[in-house]
């Protein structure tokens, strides 16, 4: 049997990011702390934890991480169907996810809210790209994640949630002086683009399917939604918009499609880990109802 203490210890670690904080959160000591490690890493024959700032799992240490996080999510069940079942511990339980930035920005996070506020646990929500936030519930690290990714990840379902539509666009000033002649390849190669980070490929996409050919990008890095509004406002660059954010700015002339007619819907899919928990099982239903009315039909 695995010691729950030593996988508790593990799992505080790796979400406080340190060996205080975690003992801090158990109500412990830092030296209680590392030696149940200690003692787990010897159990299983290798290193569960890269101390490092701040601390992080090895590839073994995030299995454990989710395991331990699955055995508390169907603990949580038990606390509902056996009231009079000591258990021990808080009575919330950590939920784990990953989310695109312009998800969270705009259908989902009243649909988090809403379910948390009315649920015992307390959300953990990571924010990556959508092609990229399937890679978090591979690796263990979170037990759901809307994703760009239809295929699963090893243990999971995966749903269709509908498409996000994306439009082009940018301020009428903007437009005026990098595309007085159009756009094009070669306009869109001098002007410059907004992305969220280094795996954001919206723009490149976009531009490849207008031009037909891969263009280079000049690009700003903003890693977030709402200043990629604010950027564009400002005349600081153009990039793809969630249609639902900038409506009102389309509708009062502040902003403007590049090339009106030509969105790109990008497909999403809900992924959750197979475990049989009520409380993921609310959550995804939560979930997809709101992406029910916020998306394009999948």
């Amino acid at each position: 049997m695995l010691d729950y203490a030593a996988l508790s210890a593990l799992a505080a670690v790796v979400r406080e990011g340190s060996f205080e904080r975690a003992a801090q959160a158990l109500h412990v000591t830092p030296s209680a702390v590392s030696q149940r490690i200690r003692q787990l890493e010897e159990r299983v024959g290798c290193a569960l934890v890269i101390r490092d700032q701040p601390c992080r799992p090895t590839e073994t240490g995030r299995r454990l991480c989710q395991h331990v996080e699955r055995v508390r999510l169907l603990e949580q069940d038990l606390r509902g169907t056996l009231p009079g079942l000591e258990l021990g511990g808080s009575a919330r339980v950590s939920l784990s996810v990953a989310v695109n930035a312009d998800s969270l920005a705009t259908w989902l996070a009243p649909a988090i809210a809403a379910f948390a506020a009315n649920q015992p646990v307390l959300m953990e929500v990571a924010v990556d790209d959508q092609d990229h936030t399937g890679e978090w519930l591979r690796s263990g690290a979170v037990v759901a994640a809307v994703t760009g990714v239809a295929r699963p990840a090893s243990g999971c379902n995966s749903r269709a949630l509908g498409a996000m539509r994306y439009l082009a666009a940018a301020s009428p000033a903007f437009m005026q002086r990098w595309f007085a002649d159009g756009v094009g390849s070669k306009s869109l190669a001098e002007a410059p683009s907004l992305v969220f980070n280094t795996k954001d490929e919206l723009q490149a996409r976009w531009a490849r399917r207008l031009c037909h050919r891969h263009v280079e990008l000049p690009r700003h890095t903003l890693p977030s939604t709402q200043a990629f509004v604010a950027a564009s406002l400002a005349g600081m660059g153009w990039g793809m918009h969630p249609q639902a954010l900038i409506a009102p700015y389309l509708a009062d002339g502040t902003l403007v499609e590049l090339v009106p007619g030509t969105p790109l819907d990008v497909p999403l899919y809900w992924q959750h880990a197979r475990a049989a928990s009520s409380l993921l099982e609310e959550l995804s239903k939560a979930v997809r109802a709101a992406a029910g009315t916020a998306l394009l039909p999948p």
